[in-house]
């Protein structure tokens, strides 16, 4: 299947971010946490490193423990292709506060740019629609990305997930700390939460 994105993925990354407030942000490994570093580090910023396929299912996690706050699972389309049994449990759980946008290159970035399965037609919009979320979409401009930042920083019905498409690219890497003791009690304390 033919790419069919223009957008650049930092631009899209940091308009869907851009009035965050206080949404949680578990990003997935690799291209989407150095995407969402690149739009600034924040204490609600959960890196996932060594965690492939985990961003979706991290997120559910945390939107059970946290559901007074809004929870958004970064994550990009080899991870999720990895995680596709994940969208079947959100779809269960049905959580109200978790958002899941797949950053859509269509190609595997982190091990040389190989063809993914949504660039062989595997919709990931339609496997969640299947599995019973609240909405679901597709998005290939920047003014349907800014859209998208207004409806997921609204209430919903359950979970959502929304397919970015986006150049097949490798932007530089926006590094954040690779600590994962730091990061997690970072995360807590933005919480409420006492360091472990």
């Amino acid at each position: 299947m033919p790419m069919q994105a223009q957008l650049d993925r930092r631009a899209a990354v940091a308009a869907l971010l851009g009035d965050r407030k206080d949404t949680l942000v578990v990003s997935g490994l690799g291209s989407p946490t150095y995407d969402l570093h690149s739009v600034g580090d924040h204490d609600g910023n959960f890196y996932l490193w060594g965690a492939m396929g985990g961003a979706a299912l991290i997120g559910l996690g945390l939107a059970q423990a946290q559901p007074g706050k809004r929870v958004l699972a970064l994550t990009g389309d080899g991870e999720q292709l990895m995680g596709l049994g994940g969208i079947a449990t959100i779809g269960v759980a049905r959580p109200r506060n978790l958002d899941i946008v797949v950053i859509d290159n269509q190609h595997f970035g982190e091990t040389g740019m190989q063809a993914s399965h949504t660039g062989r037609g595997v919709d990931l919009t339609t496997i969640a629609t299947a599995c019973g979320f609240a909405a679901t979409g597709t998005v290939r401009t920047l003014a349907e990305v800014d859209r998208l930042a207004a409806e997921i920083a609204s209430p919903a019905d359950g979970p959502r997930l929304f397919v970015i498409k986006v150049l097949a690219e490798n932007p530089p890497r926006s590094l954040p700390s690779r600590d994962a003791v730091f990061i997690k009690n970072r995360f807590r304390a933005h919480l409420g939460f006492a360091a472990a």
